[in-house]
């Protein structure tokens, strides 16, 4: 049957967000389109940092190894005061959430956006309109009409779709032309923002660093090929032209890295946001990351957040397009991710809270507290293995029940697998859509499963027979599957194709 559609998805914007939107949908076989006003990926680095959750969504596109390829992993991120001696320190080294991959991550954004540009490729169906601009956007109950304009040639096109998703950033057109408005704080501090390249004998201070100084609160660390990255709070009076001014970027960095050593690619001024649209979704318009939200920057979480949407939203569109599901699954879009943007955005300005001590006496009272509070071993743990971090969790949405219950709603462990003697990550096994993974999965799920089309992982037991037919079987050379199934005494899950538990054994009846 013909389309009334010249696509499925247009998708407004083609930076990390967006690109990663693009490629989800690819792998989830919808058609879709990618605007981009400009060019070319963008050559300045702005974004630098993701976690371990990223990866495993980069990993769901298919491109983990490509973006991964060229990032840095610190070992430890260290807070400091003004006399440069740490009073916390996260051991990054010695945390692991289960995800597949170090919790944190620095990234060249040039080299990402390339790299997940590249990834269309592999799909007919995923076409990228780059110097192309959104001029007007409509809609009625059976899809969009966007009117585009090409930056050279001024000519304007009309594409007709089922879904317009806004990826288009901060200063988002299609919220605008959605009528969404944001709520929330705009920070008055500025900061500057330099990124450079620092061949490694010139650095000076090779750990991760929140400079606690009252006097001039600061980010330093080292970053993904060769590069170092500096944001420090302007004092009042500071100008831009003197701040951006090789001699007091030399003066900032001197502490840090050998100044005659290195190479400015980046100084900017910036100031940062706490703010949230009203709602993420108008009719047959969704809005992503920062067009839906935008947090401080002191958990590293922007981008995170945004590739959290995609991951969220993308298959859900998917399912709704090749009917397996109905219109009300995509208002869980906003229903599962604004509580948790919201909580991570939270715990950033708390953060920030103890970050940007401006008084000597309070930051004097802030560090031996700090120090003196972490002398207790359950607070140490706490501060050493980051768990002040919000977790990924779902607290009602599509799940079985609607609502979280037991492991119902958190994002399933990502462990090593053995397939056939060969070693892989766990979601390289699950395929693309919903999966059953337990040792209970039998040929007898598979042939009784009556939900979408789903991948059956059996987590196999010492000494079990092959259950045949369409099971996948896998060894757990590491009894981690086996200690999460048995601390939660299930045999069996459901989990969606972002990897979040769905339901537990006979909960996947409910999938409809």
């Amino acid at each position: 049957m013909s389309s009334p559609f010249d696509v499925d998805v247009v998708v407004i914007g083609c930076g990390p967000v967006g690109a990663l939107t693009a490629n989800l949908l690819g792998r989830h076989g919808v058609r879709t389109l990618v605007v981009e006003r400009g060019t070319a990926p963008h050559r300045q680095p702005r974004a630098f940092s993701c976690d371990d959750e990223a990866l495993r969504i980069y990993q769901l596109a298919g491109l983990r190894d490509e973006v991964a390829a060229d990032m840095y992993a610190p070992t430890i991120v260290e807070y400091v005061g003004a006399s440069a001696r740490p009073f916390a320190t996260i051991a990054l080294d010695e945390i692991d959430f289960g995800l597949g991959a170090e919790p944190l991550h620095f990234f060249d954004q040039p080299i990402l956006e390339e790299a997940l540009r590249k990834g269309f490729d592999r799909f007919s169906h995923v076409e990228l309109r780059t110097a192309t601009e959104l001029v007007e956007l409509t809609q009625d109950a059976d899809g969009v009409t966007v009117v585009l304009r090409d930056v050279d040639s001024g000519r304007h096109t009309t594409v007709r779709a089922g879904y317009a998703l806004g990826c288009d950033g901060a200063r988002s057109a299609i919220r605008v032309e959605a009528g969404i408005k944001l709520v929330g704080t705009s920070y008055a501090e500025p900061w500057l923002a330099v990124t450079a390249d620092v061949p490694p004998e010139a650095v000076r201070v090779p750990e991760t660093q929140f400079v606690c100084d009252w006097r001039r609160p600061g980010f330093v660390s080292p970053g993904a090929i060769g590069t170092h990255r500096f944001e420090f709070m302007l004092q009042d009076g500071e100008s831009v032209d003197e701040m951006t001014s090789p001699e007091t970027i030399d003066r900032l960095a001197a502490r840090f890295v050998d100044p005659a050593r290195m190479r400015v690619t980046r100084a900017v001024v910036y100031t940062f946001h706490h703010v949230v649209a009203e709602r993420w979704r108008d009719g047959r318009v969704f809005l992503l990351g920062d067009a839906a939200h935008q947090m401080p920057p002191f958990l590293g979480q922007g981008l995170c957040s945004g590739l959290r949407d995609a991951a969220n939203l993308t298959w859900k569109l998917a399912m709704v397009i090749q009917g397996h599901g109905s219109d009300a699954l995509l208002d869980t879009y906003e229903t599962e991710r604004r509580p948790h943007t919201e909580e991570m955005a939270t715990t950033s300005v708390r953060l920030g809270r103890v970050f940007l001590v401006r008084k000597r006496w309070a930051a004097a009272l802030r560090d031996a507290a700090l120090r003196t509070i972490q002398t207790i071993p359950r607070v140490r743990r706490f501060v050493r293995h980051f768990e002040f971090k919000p977790l990924p969790t779902l607290r009602a949405g599509f799940l079985a029940g609607g609502v979280r219950k037991g492991p119902v709603g958190v994002m399933f462990p990502q462990p090593f697998v053995t397939v056939d003697g060969s070693r892989r990550l766990l979601d390289d096994v699950l395929g693309t859509g919903f999966a059953l993974v337990g040792p209970d999965v039998s040929a007898q799920t598979a042939a009784t499963w009556s939900g979408p089309p789903a991948t059956f992982v059996r987590v196999l037991k010492p000494g079990a027979s092959p259950a045949g037919g369409e099971v996948v079987e896998v060894g757990d050379p590491d009894g981690l599957l086996k200690a999460w199934f048995d601390r939660n005494r299930v045999g069996m899950v459901v989990l969606r194709p972002d990897r979040f538990v769905y339901g537990t054994d006979p909960g996947y009846t409910a999938i409809e």
